[in-house]
């Protein structure tokens, strides 16, 4: 597996360097946001390790050019760890989001789970439909009451088709994470971050929502009576 690492810190491109080769992974290189998106073009790397704050082009615009054009699982590092800051990371078409500093076990591992996921087909190969909704997990996206196709991220679209196949029923935030970005990877944060951005999509009034449910306390269930 190749692992393309963009940050401007070179001591923690060092630091990341080794641990990722300790792993397996191959490694290429990029300090800035412009030679990032060269380097993922030449490279074609697995995944992508990419610092939020860099030169000539931040890493929120390399995140959002590199998911205009492909799927590549990205990992944002960031100091920035406030809520808002995560969210916009996500917006973006990030796949896991890590708060700086962090441990290089932690960052293997949830590199590990990420690239587990990218290689697991759809659970459905055919559209799942309930009730108003029918979602095509292989193209992530879903369709509200007949309405024209809206495209999903594919943590999206992830977190949608398990409570889609789980209609009614109460999942946990651990069985979420787990089935989103696997036991090492994600948070309770970044799950709450998903659903919020899916209602944006899918419902009319995101505040009351008529689809996805949150059950205090424990997690989230898609209603029976949509």
């Amino acid at each position: 597996m190749k692992a393309l690492i963009v940050d401007d810190d070179l001591a923690l491109v060092d630091v990341i360097d080794f641990t990722l080769r300790r792993a397996g992974f191959t490694t290429v290189f990029a300090h800035d946001g412009e030679s990032a998106l060269s380097r993922w073009e030449s490279e074609s790397p697995d995944l992508v390790v990419l610092d939020w704050n860099l030169p000539r082009l931040s890493g929120l615009e390399v995140c959002r050019r590199i998911r205009a054009q492909g799927d590549t699982p990205i990992i944002i590092l960031s100091v920035r760890g406030e809520e808002d800051d995560v969210v916009r990371g996500l917006e973006t078409g990030a796949d896991d989001y890590i708060v700086k500093p962090f441990s290089p076990r932690q960052l293997v591992a949830r590199a590990e789970a990420l690239l587990r996921r990218a290689k697991v087909a759809p659970h459905s190969a055919e559209p799942i439909s309930v009730g108003e909704l029918t979602l095509d997990a292989s193209r992530a996206q879903v369709v509200v009451a007949g309405g024209s196709p809206i495209k999903l991220t594919r943590l999206e679209s992830r977190l949608l088709e398990i409570l889609m196949l789980n209609q009614s029923q109460v999942l946990s935030t651990d069985t979420l994470i787990d089935h989103i970005w696997g036991p090492a990877g994600g948070d309770r944060t970044m799950v709450k971050q998903v659903v919020y951005r899916i209602r944006k999509k899918i419902e009319s009034d995101p505040a009351n929502p008529r689809f996805i449910e949150t059950v205090g306390g424990v997690g989230y269930s898609l209603k029976k009576n949509i």
